[in-house]
């Protein structure tokens, strides 16, 4: 009979887990035990417990695209509001002749001191009155688009009930395509930030709050290999980015008719290459902050000009040529832009690959320097 006090010692991890009993042992074990595996669960488990995680990462720009959507629908002209003075000779002809013009809405005050009043609280963006020698005066703020607008169309309504004949006749074909709306250019920039706040702020935050409650500093001591902690995150983040660019471009296709005239893999390509790189600026940050406040600011530091700078909801070029480069060199300036190019002109890969380029190359620095740099404990 075996002496009970010679009994081999078992050896046990930290964690004392049949799993880990197993792996110290040698015996292999079955993939969805390995560490890599249930570390990847984890960052699904951790998403899902966190129901404001879930509402901006799926929900919020989908109720933003609709309300963007809805405020910058395609509608009718907008008519303008036009002031005169009634009472006064030949007021009735011109207002007529205004009226039959159309986007014109004519407003008859009671004297000048009234239609003045209104031009000056916004109520009209013009007052035409009547002059001496069957002239008309236009009174209007030439620094509001709607009074020079209302300028060209009173004054085109009166010459031409005056008998003015045009020396070129012109024809008129009204062109509503989908991909020229607010919506269309809208869209592949929220997905652009949306993309970016999932790798940085997803990744960033997650790192430095398990280092803030030392679980770094535990992970560190069992049989985990560190690069599988890591890329625990680059998994779970891939099938969040999926179901983040179904929710996203889905709703914009099915409720605003937004196209996607390029090709699926061309644009998964492109959204993928975003994601990795967004994760490698986020784990940048996240390699030697200590506190959810630190990470907190940097992430705002890093994101908050690339909302404001990357065309996101208003095109990057409207800002000055000078800072034209800088801002083409920025990684979501040029994921918006492969976006924009796949889904909204068709373009091949040829277009795309200079802007995928540019966000391989801020992906691969920031890995480099965030596994040089990166602090465990």
């Amino acid at each position: 009979m075996a002496d009970p006090m010679r009994a081999p010692v078992q050896r046990t991890t930290p964690t004392g887990s049949p799993t880990h009993l197993r792996a110290v042992s040698g015996e292999r074990l079955p993939w969805y035990e390995r560490s890599l595996a249930q570390l990847t669960l984890v960052r699904y488990r951790e998403f899902i417990r966190e129901p404001e995680a879930v509402f901006w990462t799926f929900l919020f720009p989908v109720v933003l695209a609709i309300g963007l959507g809805i405020a910058f629908r395609n509608k009718p002209a907008d008519t303008i509001a036009v002031g005169m003075v009634r009472g006064s000779a030949g007021a009735d002809t011109l207002a007529a002749r205004l009226t039959r013009a159309g986007g014109l809405k004519v407003i008859a005050y009671a004297d000048t001191a009234a239609a003045q009043s209104a031009l000056r609280t916004g109520d009209v963006a013009l007052v035409a009155l009547l002059t001496a020698g069957d002239g008309v005066e236009y009174r209007f703020d030439d620094t509001r688009p709607e009074g020079r607008t209302a300028r060209f169309l009173v004054d085109d309504a009166v010459q031409r009930g005056a008998g003015r004949q045009d020396p070129v006749g012109v024809a008129e074909v009204k062109v509503r395509e989908k991909g020229s709306r607010y919506i269309d250019f809208v869209i592949p920039g929220l997905l652009g930030m949306n993309i970016m706040g999932g790798g940085i702020w997803g990744l960033a935050f997650a790192i430095v709050d398990a280092r803030r409650k030392n679980l770094l500093k535990r992970l560190v001591s069992t049989p985990m290999r560190h690069t599988h902690y890591l890329a625990s995150f680059v998994f779970s983040r891939f099938s969040f980015l999926l179901l983040e660019v179904v929710v996203i471009v889905g709703s914009a296709v099915l409720l605003f008719g937004v196209p996607v005239r390029g090709s699926l893999l061309q644009l998964a390509v492109i959204c993928i290459a975003s994601s990795l790189s967004f994760g490698g600026v986020g784990l940048l940050i996240a390699s030697r902050s200590r506190t959810t406040e630190g990470v907190s600011g940097l992430t705002n530091l890093v994101m908050m000009p690339m909302w404001v700078l990357s065309g996101v909801f208003f095109a990057s070029t409207n800002f000055p040529a000078a800072a034209q480069p800088v801002i083409q060199a920025l990684p979501l300036t040029a994921t918006i832009n492969a976006l924009r190019s796949t889904m909204l002109q068709g373009v091949g890969w040829t277009a795309v690959l200079p802007s995928i380029a540019i966000v391989a190359a801020w992906g691969i620095a920031s890995f480099v320097v965030a596994l040089k740099v990166f602090r465990w404990r």
